[in-house]
């Protein structure tokens, strides 16, 4: 499989580089993995903020309302009861709870293959010679528009990533950088260009295609 190739200057390479089929030719039967690994990525970085308190954790109510009898209503201990207004909340979040999936590494693995043969077969991967950046947003844009990645969401797959190349990405709200060992299905599914340094191919197929 081939795929559009760009030097480091964002021209047209003359000879374009090729897709490993272990890697980028993995087209999924069904999309349960996927769909599996992308949750799984959106509840391993949930934030567990949501906290109620019970009865028992609200301040007052420790005086018996009215006595228990003669009073033909209905007896209550505390005005903290959960079915009062002002009362505790019943069975709502207590902050301690854990939303984590696990995912074995193998199908982590086969999903990201996956992922990345799709994105292959949308034409949405293009390789570059390599990715520099001085820390000039300006210079990063003239980069995605040579390789004509300016329009949507751009992920950028690099062996190195340096902070001149993050300052550079950070101040371009669609576009995200990451190294390639750390790349994951839900990356590459919510961007639109998928652009992946030649040394970075490498690992991939050196880490997805298990030759290592």
């Amino acid at each position: 499989m081939s795929v559009p190739t760009f030097t480091k200057s964002g021209a047209k390479a003359t000879t374009p580089a090729k897709l490993d089929k272990a890697v980028f030719a993995v087209m999924p039967e069904n999309h349960e993995l996927l769909k599996l690994a992308y949750d799984a990525y959106l509840a391993n970085g949930r934030v567990n903020l949501a906290k109620t308190m019970t009865r028992g954790l609200i301040s007052g109510g420790g005086k018996k309302p009215w006595r228990q009898k003669g009073t033909g209503r209905a007896r209550f201990g505390s005005s903290r009861n959960p079915i009062w207004r002002g009362g505790g909340i019943v069975f709502g979040p207590t902050g301690e709870e854990n939303y984590s999936k696990k995912v074995p590494v193998a199908m982590k693995r086969l999903a990201t293959r996956q992922a990345l043969s799709l994105a292959a077969s949308e034409n949405r991967i293009k390789v570059v010679e390599a990715i520099e950046s001085k820390g000039k947003t300006a210079d990063l844009v003239k980069f995605f528009t040579k390789i004509e990645s300016v329009n949507g969401s751009v992920l950028v797959v690099t062996e190195n990533k340096t902070a001149e190349l993050v300052r550079a990405a950070n101040n371009l709200q669609a576009t995200k950088v990451v190294h390639a060992a750390y790349l994951n299905v839900y990356d590459i599914m919510n961007a639109d260009s998928v652009v992946i340094s030649q040394k970075s191919l490498e690992i991939l197929n050196d880490w997805l295609g298990g030759k290592k």
